[in-house]
């Protein structure tokens, strides 16, 4: 374990942006199978089925599709924005770093800017590649964005904390990376529930004429 750590030290020191890529690509398609194999039982828990008549079988295309988010956004655009953050609140703003103020601003920039950008090219992204229309994603986008934006909001901002007040830039990379784990799990899952009940309680951009459930 400890040669494997050393190994991603080195990587991350002489390719970054490729280390993190590569491991971004890796952890969003781990994180799809598991929500993939969540939803399996779930449904089968539900329905009351044996395991011979439900059998756990991967959707290989939307694995595909969650890892190259992971490739194509998570990892290059996130090493760049955690990396120009620092830099901005360091010598633009010139805050002390580990103070309170340069912590609690990196904080609410990530949870401004970056958290609800990050969810939008999710759920358009993920709405594309399933084939649907501009319209449709837009549906979409109602439906999961204000539910995903609300329950992560919490969570990724006490991550967050602990992320920019202990550990040095080039650790932190990898810290969101174990984090995206859970998240692309989440978010695989939250995508797959399509008009679940309890999202009603966020559609808080529905036309007063659209019936929803109530809280």
């Amino acid at each position: 374990m400890l040669k494997v750590w050393n190994w991603y030290q080195n990587c991350l020191s002489v390719h970054p942006v490729k280390t993190q890529v590569v491991s971004s690509t890796i952890l969003w398609g781990v994180g799809d199978l598991t929500a993939q194999f969540i939803t399996h039982s779930a449904t089968k828990k539900r329905l009351q089925l044996s395991d011979s008549d439900a059998k756990f079988m991967v959707n290989w295309k939307r694995l595909a599709v969650t890892s190259m988010f992971g490739f194509g956004f998570v990892g290059p655009v996130g090493h760049f924005w955690y990396e120009g953050l620092d830099k901005f609140i360091r010598f633009k703003l010139q805050l002390m770093p580990k103070s309170v103020r340069f912590v609690a601003t990196k904080v609410a920039m990530d949870s401004m800017i970056f958290g609800p950008f990050h969810l939008f090219v999710f759920f358009s992204y993920m709405g594309l590649c399933a084939g649907k229309n501009l319209p449709k994603v837009k549906e979409d986008l109602k439906r999961n964005y204000v539910p995903a934006l609300v329950l992560e909001g919490g969570v990724w901002s006490v991550v967050q904390v602990f992320n920019f007040w202990y550990l040095p830039v080039k650790y932190q990379l990898l810290y969101v990376n174990l984090f995206c784990l859970l998240d692309s799990a989440f978010l695989s899952w939250l995508e797959q529930q399509k008009d679940a009940s309890w999202k009603k309680c966020f559609q808080v951009f529905h036309s007063k004429n659209e019936k929803g459930g109530q809280c």
